[in-house]
């Protein structure tokens, strides 16, 4: 028989960088996981991406403290602001630009990111990150 899931946590933790302080270590330790073995796997399973880059790690608690653990893209924020150079999105987005990414960047995005998105092609994919860089001040260039 399948273990019961007790508890879904899900968190943004840094590739490479997961450690027991917060935010890691309270939300794992109301639950009774095993925090040390949870950070050694997941830094383990993060070597391949740019230390410090934010993940997000959706974590199922079984019933007898066991875990696993699902690890998402990083945020297109995220990587539109390194694509673009840039350290924090406009704070007044239709007025005031910040940045500037092409197109050929766009697609690189949607390339990372493909897993989690849910359009049908590539095209409607990159109108959705090419939203996402709008609103945080971005110009779009073809």
């Amino acid at each position: 028989m399948a273990k019961k899931v007790e508890a879904l946590i899900k968190l943004q933790v840094a590739a490479g960088m997961a450690n027991p302080s917060p935010p890691v270590g309270p939300a794992l330790g109301q639950h009774g996981v095993n925090i040390m073995e949870f950070c050694k796997a997941f830094n383990a399973r993060t070597e391949s991406i740019e230390k410090g880059a934010p993940v997000p790690v959706v974590i199922s608690v079984y019933g007898d403290r066991s875990f696993t653990f699902d690890m998402k893209t990083p945020p297109a924020a995220y990587l539109l602001k390194k694509a673009a150079g840039i350290k924090s999105g406009s704070g007044r987005p239709n007025t005031e630009k910040v940045g500037t990414v092409t197109r050929a960047q766009l697609e690189e995005i949607v390339e990372t990111k493909r897993p989690d998105l849910t359009a049908a092609d590539m095209d409607a994919a990159v109108r959705t990150i090419a939203g996402s860089a709008r609103a945080m001040g971005l110009n779009v260039e073809d």
